[in-house]
């Protein structure tokens, strides 16, 4: 398992690099361009500049999340051919750069979704809270205004451009269905695939979060049957997920440890993290221990222990603590201390077998 740290550039940060780079075990950042616009080429000074600044604290840049899917390749739209090309290229330009992953997602018009940005929690810290009942109701509109007044800093997965153009999304998507969303994911990995296996990159989708439809637009990466048919779209090693406990985790019903094992040949990049769900389909996130929340993180990382396990894994959201202004979710203190809870996680199945690593990736060897 190797440890990196989402980090959303100089000036756009609470968190510096010379703070995670003294997190035990981090040896690089999770980043994008985020003030490039969705579809458009980034540029290799900017990608150089950095690897540049990265590299100076001893942090490497392997993984990126994410290179945003334009809306009109999601759509299907003629125009989607050219943003196809765009991606293209800006694949081939972190190829060079030695970026290894590519976190992407294919969720219309909404990245994440929640309802509260600092809900509080018993002991006093807060977190990003969904409360299902109020989607049911709310004007999307609304929800716009509300997560984009609630940070000075960029918002991954609300770009203002996007959203901008919200009332003449919706009318696109107006009767369109599931399937409509398959076959135009198809059609882009048919056209990125060869290109990021040629490049030494392995795109790996993020789950729909929440893993359910919202506002009546479809999601197809919601569960265990998603995830297995999404995956035989493409052979290639380059076509893979990146499996976010979290997102996931917000459906009870969804087997996550199950998902380790079935697809860990497929599992690039990980996000662990935890929620609370409620009976009545509210969620919070909280801290990363297993007890606190719904997930079995202590299974997971045994999971993924035992199928050795060696692709990039990063603490997801954290609970705001002491008072830190930061990200709503990311923080610095919650998620340091969520690393270093699934380093004792991981290093305790270690002590305990220490040849289970080593067995396990001669197994994925000799199947091979």
């Amino acid at each position: 398992m190797r440890m990196v740290f989402r980090w959303f550039g100089e000036q756009n940060d609470t968190v510096t690099l010379d703070q995670i780079r003294q997190i035990p075990g981090v040896e690089g950042i999770v980043w994008a361009l985020h003030d490039i616009p969705v579809g458009e080429i980034w540029p290799k000074e900017r990608i150089q500049e950095l690897q540049t600044l990265a590299e100076h604290h001893g942090l490497h840049i392997e993984v990126v999340e994410s290179v945003n899917i334009h809306e009109d390749i999601k759509l299907g739209l003629p125009s989607r051919d050219q943003y196809i090309a765009n991606y293209k290229q800006t694949i081939k330009h972190l190829g060079e750069a030695g970026v290894k992953v590519i976190c992407y997602n294919f969720m219309p018009i909404f990245d994440w979704l929640r309802t509260d940005l600092h809900h509080p929690l018993p002991d006093g810290s807060n977190s990003l809270f969904y409360e299902y009942s109020r989607i049911e109701n709310i004007d999307p509109f609304e929800l716009v205004m509300q997560i984009q007044s609630n940070s000075a800093l960029t918002m991954p997965g609300w770009e203002p451009e996007r959203l901008a153009h919200l009332t003449e999304l919706f009318e696109a998507y107006q009767g369109f269905t599931e399937e409509d969303l398959w076959r135009n994911v198809q059609y882009f990995l048919d056209e990125i695939i060869p290109v990021a296996e040629a490049n030494g990159i392995q795109m790996a989708i993020h789950p729909d979060d929440p893993p359910w439809s919202i506002f009546g637009l479809p999601r197809i990466i919601r569960n265990q049957e998603n995830i297995r048919r999404f995956l035989s779209l493409s052979d290639s090693p380059s076509h893979g997920i990146t499996l976010c406990t979290g997102s996931l985790g917000a459906n009870p019903d969804n087997d996550i440890i199950g998902m380790v094992h079935e697809f860990a040949e497929r599992i690039p990049f990980t996000h662990i993290r935890n929620v609370k769900v409620e009976p009545n389909g509210d969620f919070q996130e909280t801290s990363h221990r297993t007890q606190d929340g719904s997930v079995d993180i202590a299974g997971v990382v045994e999971a993924y222990h035992e199928e050795g396990f060696t692709g990039y894994c990063r603490p997801d959201h954290g609970r705001h603590l002491w008072d830190e202004q930061c990200r709503p979710g990311y923080g610095l203190y919650d998620r340091a201390l969520g690393i270093m809870y699934l380093w004792g996680l991981w290093d305790a199945h270690a002590l305990r077998n220490p040849k289970s690593l080593a067995a396990a990736q001669q197994r994925k060897e000799d199947t091979v």
